[in-house]
């Protein structure tokens, strides 16, 4: 399953701040479709994501009954983004 977003950039403090870019809804329903099969715990919906140029593995996180996709630092630098930048994101959730 492959899906295309869209959204700002939000900073999540704790130790460590991280970024993350929403899923929307009718991206989350798609995705809790296949979550049963691919989830490896705590909800956790093994992904690979494109951002520009920029592609790399990583998780969904489960926020309040949706997903966030969580930007690497790395990733951020390569592509220029900052918080509350608007980001096009390809998801292809991954076996």
């Amino acid at each position: 399953m492959q899906l295309e977003l869209s959204g700002p950039v939000f900073e999540w403090r704790g130790p460590a701040p991280f970024y993350f870019v929403a899923v929307p809804d009718d991206g989350c329903a798609a995705i809790d479709d296949a979550r049963s099969v691919v989830t490896y715990g705590w909800g956790m919906v093994p992904v690979t994501v494109t951002l520009g140029a920029t592609t790399w593995t990583t998780s969904l996180w489960p926020k309040d009954d949706a997903y966030v996709v969580p930007l690497k630092a790395a990733v951020r630098r390569a592509e220029q983004i900052d918080e509350g930048d608007v980001v096009i994101v390809t998801l292809a959730v991954t076996l």
